[in-house]
């Protein structure tokens, strides 16, 4: 990428969760959750299914009653990624979960979900660290602000940072005193502010992965707007190690924006980015039939590579060069940037298949390099088993 700006991450530990690693130096992985019944594990399975098309990374289901432990089996073996069982108010749901094995004998969930202000008391939360540390399989600690504990209502008068924040310290302890370390921790609130203000609190005292996101957002556009707001905000201060973008109704646009926020923020960047100036008075091309040509164009590539395309002879020089590449036109012609550089003089009927070709011809210079870092982090990966405490 042109920028060189960079953001210290939260360096925190790894924890296991399926094939995945979260935490450390590993993805920020964008995850999902069904909004079936999970007892109707085809239904179910059609949803996680289409967000594994889209991308999906990690994916959770809900278990309030048996029946849904009884379809939690039947889903494992039929997907590729990690499934997580969300647990509210029947602490037994977490232990039958943990015990719950797939037809092919592996364990049925990769993963649990509790919230620590319903699960119904420590004593039942120590019950279900037990079974998860003697069985190996993480646990994610979901404080929520609409659910915190009574005690620290009343200690603080409302659901503030401080009280999530210690809600979360409380717990963990809590497990690590029971020998367990496998744990994950969210701090979800439908208020940005005190969303951020709280991860922001708990990178400061601890170095467990977190789960990023804000709850109850809304409507599909103003929702990802918010959690953009929010996710975002969280992200650029270096902290998150798995993020979801909730949204109401088909969960599977949660994914595409969940990885555009990652974008973004330059967090994860694993396709291309296309920006433009916005259109003014200036503007004497068309600029966006020009824009709209190459993201269709390019759709499927994996190349994290920063295009500009600016419309606009006044400013457009200097902020193409920003790019990795960029085009700066007016009156009809333009001038391609490749990292700063001027390399070819174009007419506008030309842009897009110029632009097309120097894409092509950077993804070749630079397909060499980022084959040789891939080998070496895999190299280091087989040196290095993963740390899960």
């Amino acid at each position: 990428m042109a920028y060189s700006t960079t953001i210290r991450r939260h360096r925190t530990r790894e924890v296991g969760v399926g094939d995945h690693i979260v935490g450390g130096e590993q993805p920020i992985w964008v995850q999902s959750m069904t909004t079936t019944n999970t007892f109707d594990a085809e239904a179910t399975l059609e949803q996680i299914h289409r967000l594994e098309e889209a991308g999906c990374e990690i994916v959770r289901v809900t278990v309030p009653k048996k029946d849904d432990v009884e379809g939690v089996k039947l889903i494992r073996d039929r997907i590729s990624i990690p499934l997580i069982a969300d647990i509210h108010f029947d602490y037994r749901m977490a232990l039958a979960c943990l015990d719950a094995v797939t037809p092919s004998g592996r364990p049925a969930v990769d993963k649990i979900r509790i919230n620590p202000g319903n699960i119904g008391g420590e004593e039942r939360f120590k019950e279900v660290v037990r079974k998860a540390r003697d069985k190996g399989i993480p646990m994610r600690i979901g404080v929520n602000s609409g659910s915190l504990e009574k005690d620290l209502i009343e200690k603080y008068g409302f659901p503030c940072p401080e009280a999530m924040v210690e809600s979360a310290l409380r717990h963990i302890e809590t497990a690590e005193a029971l020998g367990y370390k496998l744990m994950i921790v969210s701090l979800k609130a439908s208020h940005v502010p005190t969303a951020v203000e709280c991860y922001t609190q708990y990178a400061a005292k601890c170095d467990y992965p977190t789960h990023v996101g804000i709850t109850e957002a809304g409507s599909r556009e103003y929702g990802t707007l918010k959690s953009a707001a929010g996710i975002g905000a969280i992200l650029l201060r270096g902290i998150g190690d798995t993020i979801r973008v909730s949204l109401l109704g088909d969960p599977v646009p949660e994914i595409a924006a969940g990885f555009d926020i990652l974008r973004a923020c330059d967090r994860r960047v694993n396709r291309p980015e296309v920006v433009a100036c916005p259109t003014c008075g200036r503007l004497d091309i068309d600029l966006e039939r020009i824009v709209a040509e190459v993201e269709e164009k390019m759709k499927g590539l994996k190349n994290p590579i920063r295009i500009s395309i600016l419309g606009c002879l006044v400013n457009g020089f200097g902020e193409a060069k920003e790019a990795d590449l960029g085009i700066a036109a007016g009156s009809g012609k333009g001038i391609i940037f490749k990292r700063g550089v001027p390399i070819r003089h174009v007419k506008e009927h030309e842009m897009v298949q110029a632009l097309l070709e120097e894409v092509e011809r950077f993804g070749e210079e630079t397909a060499p390099l980022a084959s040789y870092i891939a080998k070496e982090k895999q190299k280091q990966e087989r040196r290095t088993l993963p740390v899960l405490s």
